[in-house]
C-alpha cells in the first residue's frame, strides 16, 4: 500500500467515524500531495516526497502550537498539537541524537573536514542521507559542535 492509498483509506475511516478533528489534518496532507502531483512533475507522488510533505506540515503545526502558547491561546494551541500528533503518525521513525552523531562523525571523517569552514561539505553529505529521518536543525547543531572540537 502506497502512502497516498494509506491516507485515502484513513480519510474514509475518519469520515465513517465522523471524526472531524482527525479528518482535517488528513485532508490537508491529501491536498498537499495532490498539489504536488499536479505541479507538472508527473501524476505520481513517491512515498519519499509524501514524507517530506508530511514533515513540513508537522513542522508548521508545531511552530504554530508554540506561537499560540507564547500568545496565551491555549484553546487554539490544543487543536494544533492534536493535528501535529495525527500527522506525526505518518512520519518515518526519527533517528536518535546518538545515531545522528555517529553519522555526523563518519561524514566528517569521509570528507576530511577540519573546522567550521567545512560545514557546507559535511552538510552536503548528510542532508540527502538523513532526509526524513532527522531534523535539519539537530544535524546542523551536531555538525557545528563536532567541527568546533
Amino acid at each position: 500500500m502506497t502512502f497516498t492509498e494509506r491516507i485515502n483509506n484513513d480519510i474514509k475511516q475518519a469520515m465513517l467515524a465522523k471524526d472531524k478533528e482527525r479528518l482535517a489534518p488528513l485532508r490537508d496532507i491529501k491536498s498537499k500531495i495532490l498539489l504536488e502531483a499536479t505541479s507538472g512533475t508527473g501524476n505520481e507522488v513517491s512515498d519519499e516526497i509524501a514524507f517530506k510533505i508530511c514533515m513540513k506540515l508537522h513542522k508548521q503545526r508545531v511552530e504554530t502550537y508554540e506561537l499560540y502558547i507564547a500568545q496565551g491561546r491555549e484553546d487554539l494551541a490544543a487543536d494544533e498539537l492534536f493535528q501535529a500528533k495525527v500527522i506525526e503518525a505518518y512520519l518515518p521513525q526519527q533517528m536518535s541524537a546518538d545515531e545522528i552523531l555517529k553519522e555526523v562523525q563518519s561524514a566528517i571523517a569521509s570528507t576530511g573536514a577540519s573546522g567550521p569552514q567545512d560545514m557546507g561539505k559535511v552538510m552536503g553529505v548528510l542532508q540527502p542521507k538523513l532526509a526524513g529521518k532527522a531534523d535539519g536543525k539537530i544535524i546542523a547543531q551536531l555538525v557545528k559542535e563536532e567541527l568546533a572540537k
